[in-house]
C-alpha cells in the first residue's frame, strides 16, 4: 500500500505538467495585462484591470470590472467574457469565438469582426448580479436581528395605559 501511495505521489506532478500551459496564461488583479507586439498569450483572467492586446491571444479572455482593448489587425482566437467592462476593437481586429458582456458595451472600428455570437447587456444595473446573493443574505440577517430585539425588550406598561 505504501509503494502504491509513493508511486502516485511521484506521478502526479509529472502528469500535471502535461496539462499546464506554463508561461502562456496570464492572470491579473488590479494590475493591467499587456500582450506586447509579436507576443502571444493563452487564456487571460483579469479583475479590476485593463487587458491591452498588441499581440495575439490564442485562448479566452475573462474580465471583471476591466476593459479589453484590441489593436488594429490583432486576433483573439477564443471567447471574451466581461462583467462591468467594455470591448474596444481597432480596425480589422477579430474575435474568433463568442463575446458576452454585461454592464458594458462594444466599440468596434471599421472592419472589426466577431465571428461567434455577440451578447451585450448594457446598463450598469448588471453589476448588482454578482453581489445580489450577499445583499439578500444581509437583508435576512437584519430582519432576524430586528425581530429578536423587538421581542426581547418589552417596554413597561403604565397603569391606565397612559404614559407620563
Amino acid at each position: 500500500m505504501r509503494r502504491l501511495l509513493l508511486a502516485a505521489a511521484l506521478l502526479i506532478p509529472v502528469v500535471s505538467l502535461g496539462f499546464s500551459n506554463s508561461g502562456q496564461d496570464r492572470v491579473g488583479v488590479g494590475t493591467d495585462i499587456v500582450i506586447a507586439d509579436g507576443e502571444s498569450a493563452g487564456d487571460i483572467a483579469c479583475a479590476f484591470c485593463t487587458v491591452r492586446v498588441h499581440g495575439d491571444v490564442r485562448g479566452d479572455i475573462a474580465t471583471f470590472l476591466g476593459t479589453v482593448t484590441v489593436d488594429a489587425g490583432r486576433n483573439i482566437a477564443g471567447d471574451i467574457a466581461s462583467l462591468g467592462g467594455d470591448l474596444v476593437m481597432g480596425e480589422d481586429a477579430s474575435v474568433g469565438g463568442d463575446v458576452a458582456i454585461a454592464a458594458g458595451e462594444t466599440k468596434m472600428a471599421t472592419g472589426a469582426a466577431i465571428r461567434g455570437e455577440e451578447t451585450v447587456l448594457p446598463g450598469r444595473i448588471w453589476l448588482l448580479l454578482p453581489i445580489a446573493p450577499f445583499l439578500i443574505l444581509a437583508g435576512v440577517i437584519w430582519l432576524v436581528v430586528y425581530v429578536v430585539r423587538r421581542n426581547r425588550y418589552q417596554f413597561p406598561a403604565y397603569p391606565g395605559g397612559r404614559g407620563f
